[in-house]
């Protein structure tokens, strides 16, 4: 596509910079959220991250002469939020409780695929390529081979198969709002789209503490240090920094390129997992996520010959 005539070409030493928030502050949040939710009960974790990213966001387009969108954009943002942040975010956030910070790392690595599932208006062109339905039968093996060994009838270990199991369709609600934000039509700038998004979810994830119980059992008294650092790490890395590099270098890099975090993310997910959690990294997780990962490249594959 050619480029308008004011463009400037992005200077490297702010793309690199870019890139390795997406890559490595993403990739921490896992481990993040493994440490905020120890004192923490997780929706309301997620609800207080992800409404103050929000309303910070939402403060910061108005101080910009951005005005809040007409009802039916804010609609439909509030849907996108509650899909992707509320249905996909903290679908992880609570199945931390149960398996590693890696591990759940390795199962949002599969996110990729439900995008080419739930895609239908790209199904002719996604199913019509050899190395994209390769890549879903590895991707697929690979999901499985997360399950080995979880099907065990100890409590502990069912606790991890249904935690498994709740990450899974997590991702698969994360594609679905992704895929609704696209096609939706909704009116407004990137940032203040996506603080609408996430006070939704911020909302959303309060109540769901509510009818859960957290509210009833929480007191501030038990909440760690650890913890609350944890969360500010999550609301200034992960939902602002994070994303607001991840939208810029979708305006300046190609998206299939953008989209690599998904390898990286995982790797520091597990490996910072493993020196600051002391989580342990077995080698069914490590085949899972080699074979995931190669099934998301396959998958990836056209699209990164055309970026090219």
């Amino acid at each position: 596509m050619k480029e308008p005539a004011n463009y400037k070409e992005p200077s490297k030493g702010l793309v690199i910079a870019a890139f390795a928030a997406v890559y490595i502050l993403w990739g921490s949040t896992y481990v993040g959220i493994a440490i905020a939710i120890k004192t923490i009960p997780p929706f309301l974790m997620a609800g207080a991250r992800f409404f103050i990213a929000g309303f910070i966001l939402y403060i910061y387009c108005l101080l910009r002469g951005e005005k809040t969108p007409d009802i039916v954009s804010f609609s439909k943002s509030s849907v996108t939020g509650l899909l992707t942040l509320f249905g996909g975010t903290t679908a992880l956030i609570w199945g931390e409780q149960y398996i590693p910070s890696g591990l759940a790392a390795v199962i949002v690595a599969s996110v990729p695929f439900w995008f080419v599932l739930l895609d239908k208006r790209n199904w002719a062109t996604n199913f019509s390529d050899k190395f994209t339905l390769i890549g879903l039968l590895v991707g697929f093996i690979g999901i499985l081979l997360l399950f080995n060994g979880k099907a065990s009838f100890n409590l502990y270990h069912k606790a991890q198969l249904i935690a498994v199991a709740v990450v899974l369709i997590g991702g698969l609600l994360w594609a679905a709002g992704s895929l609704y934000s696209k096609y939706s039509g909704a009116v407004g700038s990137t940032v203040m789209l996506a603080s609408i998004q996430m006070m939704a979810a911020g909302v959303a994830g309060i109540i769901g503490g509510y009818i859960s119980g957290e509210t009833a059992h929480f007191e501030w008294s038990n909440v760690s240090v650890g913890s609350m650092y944890a969360v500010a790490y999550l609301v200034t890395f992960g939902s602002i920094i994070g994303y607001i590099a991840y939208i810029w270098l979708l305006k300046v890099r190609p998206p299939a390129i953008v989209g690599t975090y998904a390898y990286v993310n995982p790797v520091v997910a597990m490996f910072l997992g493993l020196f600051l959690n002391n989580e342990m990294i077995g080698g069914t997780q490590v085949a899972a996520l080699i074979i995931i990962l190669s099934g998301v490249l396959l998958v990836n594959l056209s699209k990164y010959k055309k970026a090219s």
